[in-house]
């Protein structure tokens, strides 16, 4: 099941429905099935202090993925920085929604098992972003 919370403000206009249909179809797709996946929406600052606290990193990221997992039963708690994601959006002109969907995908990626350590790792996650995208979300490549 996958449940939103918010760190400190509720966020009008986010596009809920959406991924929350689509995250489970892109789980099923990688044979794995869906557990309790909870997204949680935050500023810069506050997933600046999480990312401090628990990685050890001072820096601003647009997502932080905690991996629940058991076995092949995908959970997790994706923390995802608002701020960021409209910053990203903005810089790569394209719209807020297929950000967020690509942050969200990001996340759930890594609970799959997928990292972007190394250059080849980056550009399979890029590549599995990128099919999701327009696989789940409808958009054109």
């Amino acid at each position: 099941m996958i449940s939103i919370d918010y760190y400190s403000v509720e966020i009008p206009g986010l596009p809920l429905d959406s991924i929350i249909s689509s995250v489970p179809l892109l789980i099923t797709e990688e044979k794995h099935v869906l557990g309790d996946i909870t997204l949680v929406f935050c500023t810069d600052n506050e997933l600046l202090e999480i990312n401090k606290k628990y990685l050890l990193h001072d820096f601003y990221t647009d997502i932080i993925t905690f991996d629940f997992n058991v076995g092949k039963v995908v959970g997790g708690d994706l923390f995802i920085s608002i701020d960021r994601v409209i910053d990203n959006a903005n810089s790569l002109q394209i719209s807020f929604d297929e950000e967020l969907h690509r942050v969200c995908y990001h996340g759930v990626l890594h609970l799959l098992g997928y990292n972007d350590k190394t250059s080849d790792e980056i550009s399979k996650m890029r590549s599995k972003e990128n099919y999701y995208l327009t696989k789940l979300f409808h958009v054109k490549r």
